[in-house]
């Protein structure tokens, strides 16, 4: 079996491939410290199973989850954590495992016997129970087989086109299969609805413009696009802009 750990800190990586090695020493294991680095050894290594630290910096375990419940065959998922709070009471209704820090060799067994593809609506689920949950950091399509990850923080807009919401940034677009609706509620410290089907980012406004016609677009930094406000978000769309601009 592969197993990926993927966890910031040296000490806990240490104790768990430790722990693996005396479960099974056939085991190839490998580590990585945070969410993109855990990203990128699955894409080159395809673990059977990550063992994900729930709290890491730059992008926690939930979201790494959420990123690659969209692979084809997608790793199991077993969540580690050192905080015994009301977030778990999530995972002991559900399919999927978890291991309460600092683990012991009896739980980890049982949770790599069990381990268990996790579905992306369930990652979604996990994420609304737990309340200290932050927003992604990246939102992802899976490209030829692999993880596709753009930045939000680099982000434009996002518009629905048919089933889908194109991300739309200075270096390209990415096809998301998520609904504008969940995406204004994740990110609506960052993106405003100028339609309804369209998002833009508040810290790449430029102006809003008016033709003769009174028709109202906005401009945003870094892309060419001029994209339209609808008469029915004008008014709101005024209000959070003009304070910003002056």
């Amino acid at each position: 079996m592969k197993i990926l750990i993927v966890d910031d800190e040296a000490l806990a990586r240490q104790r768990l491939r430790s722990l693996i090695a005396e479960l099974h020493s056939d085991n190839v294991v490998s580590e990585a410290e945070h969410g993109l680095a855990a990203l990128e050894k699955v894409r080159h290594e395809s673990p059977d199973v990550v063992l994900l630290d729930i709290r890491m910096p730059l992008m926690d375990g939930l979201e790494v989850a959420h990123h690659l419940s969209g692979l084809e065959t997608p790793p199991a998922v077993i969540f580690t954590t050192a905080y015994q709070d009301h977030a778990l009471d999530a995972f002991d209704t559900s399919a999927v495992d978890y291991l309460l820090k600092p683990v012991r060799k009896e739980r980890l067994y049982q949770a790599l016997q069990r381990a268990r593809v996790l579905q992306r609506a369930r990652i979604v689920e996990l994420r609304a129970q737990d309340n200290i949950a932050r927003p992604r950091t990246h939102l992802s399509a899976i490209v030829a087989g692999n993880i596709q990850l753009v930045a939000v923080n680099d982000i434009r807009y996002l518009k629905a086109e048919q089933k889908y919401v194109v991300a739309v940034w200075p270096g390209g677009e990415l096809l998301l299969n998520e609904s504008l609706k969940s995406l204004e509620t994740e990110f609506q410290k960052e993106f405003i609805r100028i339609h309804r089907n369209a998002l833009i980012a508040l810290q790449y406004i430029e102006a809003l413009k008016k033709d003769n016609e009174g028709n109202v677009t906005v401009l945003l930094r870094g892309i060419p696009a001029e994209l339209q406000v609808s008469r029915r978000h004008i008014s709101h769309v005024r209000k959070i802009i003009k304070p910003s601009k002056h």
